[in-house]
């Protein structure tokens, strides 16, 4: 199978200078190959969407809201096809890619509402006769920049309310699962989306680089590490670009002495495990409040016991592999790299019995407990399946360590003292918090994003947040001396 660039309206016909393997993770065949995009490719693509813009961003509010509505029907019937797409070429299992299909439809919804939301301000007689007022208006041509581990949800995040705010987009999703991109892109043409506003370009730093420094390339939305956020804020805003880049994670959750240690338990496993623990909120490490933290690893190892691993096309699995071989091997690593410094490795995920072909790229859930802030297990983001425990001695032990952490993306406390969790909303300087939630991902009408090293720029993914992104503000102070007549009309106004 060949995985090629979306560009214009239609799949590429070019031939690739460089492609590269995708893997089926639960097998460890290959599936496919996949073009990747050459600087004059990336060019090709930004001409396609600037001709695209003069055209798009003087489309109606009412074309685009229809746009978007037919886009949500389409994706909402094709969903479990998404679904099995995901989960060949990522390796989450059904389950889990069809609530990431579920969230990414409420990002869709939302945009279905820009005319509501890009309804600007009016003030009559400022002066006499004097009348101001504001507008949103589209930025032009927008990139996107995906990770693998939301190969839908991400750039759905980002690219409808680009293209319903009048924006043309040119996405370059991960090149470890590029289809889902593509997929996207055919129901975008299929709902009425006119040619080239919606692109697609895979590859790997070359196309991202070109995407950064190309002078008509207005915007960039970026999700992934760290390192590579901070690299590209710094690249775009160097070449004049606007840039929201979404930096890692190291998500906390605190367990106070009086929470019910079963919810926390349950919340524990679901949070640290759920998509192997290749999310930017998953739960990496628990902190337990002393006296907790004996009892409470019991009913985690309990839990973890049960965890069905396995190719998530089989019944029953609820973890499936890893992304890459590559990767599998890197977050094996901190293993032993953990038991060396010190940690109690409870639960080793190497040894987990596994329904599914032996040569897939698995880990199996793992737990160490009596983990330092020192070691690498707490300091790096290990974007798998290993959770780590830290005993603290007070509340006010945990806010102080997860306040010094560099990461500022998610995190929870599990109590039932209303107080308590009051001030912990209150103190912690995290961008999203949960009280009695591991996984605090807000609803689309509010706006993802993190703190500290884990943003850069100072806008959010989607909701209000995004609205403002992909629009800039403009004021009109008019002044008209004649009225204007424009005629009889019997008929029912109509908008188009």
């Amino acid at each position: 199978m060949r995985i090629t660039h979306w560009i214009g309206g239609k799949a590429w016909t070019g031939i690739a200078q460089r492609t590269g393997d995708v893997y089926d993770p639960a097998t460890g065949q290959v599936g496919g190959q996949v073009d990747f995009a050459s600087a004059s490719d990336v060019d090709e693509a930004v001409t396609a969407a600037r001709e695209a813009f003069s055209r798009w961003r003087n489309a109606s509010l009412a074309q685009r809201a229809n746009v978007m509505f037919a886009f949500r029907e389409l994706l909402n019937a094709r969903k479990s096809d998404l679904a099995e797409i995901i989960t060949a070429e990522h390796g989450k299992v059904l389950s889990d890619a069809a609530g990431e299909i579920q969230r990414a439809l409420e990002a869709v919804e939302f945009a279905c509402g820009i005319p509501q939301l890009l309804k600007g301000g009016f003030s009559e007689n400022a002066s006499t006769k004097v009348d101001v007022y504001s507008i949103q208006q589209p930025l032009g041509v927008v990139g996107v920049i995906s990770p693998f581990n939301f190969p839908a949800m991400v750039p759905l995040w980002f690219v409808p309310n680009a293209i319903a705010c009048g924006n043309t987009v040119v996405l370059k999703p991960s090149e470890k699962d590029p289809s889902a991109a593509n997929f996207l892109a055919e129901l975008f043409a299929e709902a009425g989306l006119p040619d080239g506003v919606f692109n697609v370009v895979h590859g790997d730093k070359e196309a991202v680089d070109r995407i950064l420094e190309h002078p008509q390339v207005k915007a960039v939305s970026f999700v992934g590490s760290t390192p590579i956020a901070r690299y590209v804020y710094e690249t775009g805003t160097r070449s004049g670009k606007r840039v929201q880049a979404l930096g890692g994670a190291k998500n906390h959750m605190v367990v106070l002495p009086d929470a019910d240690l079963d919810l926390a338990a349950d919340a524990a496993v679901s949070a640290g495990f759920g998509s192997a623990g290749e999310r930017c909120m998953a739960i990496s490490v628990v902190v337990a409040v002393d006296p907790v933290g004996d009892e409470l690893v019991g009913k985690i190892s309990e839990r973890i016991a049960g965890v069905h691993v396995g190719d998530g096309r089989r019944p029953g699995c609820e973890m499936g592999p890893l992304v890459t071989g590559a990767h599998r091997d890197r977050v094996r690593s901190y293993l032993d790299a953990g038991r060396s410094a010190g940690a109690k490795l409870v639960l080793d995920g190497r040894g987990q019995s596994i329904d599914g072909d032996d040569a897939g790229f698995w880990l199996g859930p793992t737990l160490f407990d009596h983990v330092d802030v020192d070691m690498s297990l707490y300091t790096d983001e290990i974007f798998g399946p290993v959770l780590s425990v830290v005993r603290v001695p007070s509340y006010d032990a945990a806010v102080e360590m997860v306040n010094a952490n560099p990461y500022g993306n998610g995190t929870a406390i599990f109590t039932n003292d209303g107080g308590a969790a009051r001030r912990y909303q209150n103190e912690i300087e995290v961008g999203m918090v949960g009280v009695n939630v591991a996984i605090p991902v807000p609803v689309s009408y509010y706006s993802f994003g993190g703190w500290k090293d884990s943003l850069f720029g100072d806008s959010h993914a989607y909701g209000p947040h995004g609205v403002h992104f992909f629009t800039r503000a403009k004021v009109v102070t008019s002044r008209w001396l004649d009225p204007s007549h424009g005629g009889v009309n019997l008929g029912f106004p109509q908008n188009s």
